[in-house]
């Protein structure tokens, strides 16, 4: 009898245990998915990253800028082209390398996904920390005068916060202020030329149209003023994705050539207010 009653105590004890492990589960705030389709968009980082030891190939084209038939709107002429690799260490830091054709530029990035938005609003925004270091190729004479030319002035850093919120299951917004550092920049007198250092920021939105289909909308704009009289432009694209569980194609119209960030947002003459534009896509690759 004794032994019945222990047998019957511990039991209660075990069903009671077991229904509290249950209930925190169920407490626990879930994260939301799929606040973007993919790690980019457009011309930037989203804060979404690789799973862990998942591997993602990024195919990135530019075309030239459209102007007329005899070109066939900018798909006959010069493009640019960016091969990358990225790998998911965890489930919220990556890694990844690439090579972009102009200027010879090769690049390193990482991202690091700080907070998740949750599906209880505990959270209600994912922080992303993204960074990159490039490294350009070109000649020397590309980096000013022959006898003060040291290999560091190759060299170019972009940092970048990403907040974003996925608002329902149609809409999702980010934004994205950055800090950008050139070892060189272009320089025409000791009053006219580019700043080293230099702040840009970034918006852009997801809307989901039907099924896997979304638009994508972008503005990038440079903060920082420069010693020129025509100052760098900023990119306004609109584009068109089309997703599945292992690929994510994107189309779209743009301003930005150059792909790399640090370039495109201190570098970009084309002017989307005088119908400036190019069209470019992106093809994402899960494995």
């Amino acid at each position: 009898m004794e032994k019945t009653f222990i047998l019957l105590m511990l039991s209660a004890f075990m069903v009671s245990l077991s229904a509290q492990e249950e209930a925190q589960t169920e407490e626990k705030s879930k994260p939301v998915r799929f606040t973007f389709g993919t790690s980019i968009l457009v011309d930037n980082q989203t804060v979404a990253t690789p799973y862990k030891g998942g591997l993602e190939l990024e195919i990135h084209h530019r075309f030239s800028l459209i102007e007329n038939i005899n070109n066939l709107f900018g798909i006959y002429g010069a493009a640019n082209t960016r091969l990358g690799l990225n790998y998911g260490i965890t489930d919220r830091i990556m890694i990844g390398a690439g090579t972009t054709k102009d200027y010879k530029l090769q690049d390193i990035q990482w991202k690091y996904l700080i907070l998740q938005q949750t599906e209880d609003n505990k959270m209600p925004v994912s922080l992303s920390y993204y960074g990159n270091i490039v490294l350009d190729l070109q000649r020397k004479e590309a980096f000013g005068p022959f006898e003060s030319y040291r290999d560091i002035h190759r060299l170019s850093y972009f940092t970048q916060l990403i907040v974003a919120r996925k608002f329902n299951d149609v809409f999702s917004f980010q934004l994205a202020p950055s800090v950008i550092y050139f070892n060189a920049v272009p320089r025409y007198s000791d009053d006219t030329g580019y700043k080293n250092l230099n702040f840009g920021l970034s918006a852009g939105a997801k809307a989901t149209v039907f099924g896997s289909h979304s638009v994508l909308l972008e503005y990038d704009q440079l903060l920082t003023k420069q010693e020129l009289d025509v100052q760098p432009k900023p990119n306004l694209s609109l584009g068109w994705e089309i997703g599945t569980a292992t690929h994510t194609f994107q189309v779209f119209v743009a301003n930005y050539s150059q792909i790399i960030n640090q370039r495109n947002l201190v570098f970009n003459t084309n002017d989307f207010t005088k119908g400036e534009y190019l069209v470019g896509f992106n093809i994402t690759v899960r494995f």
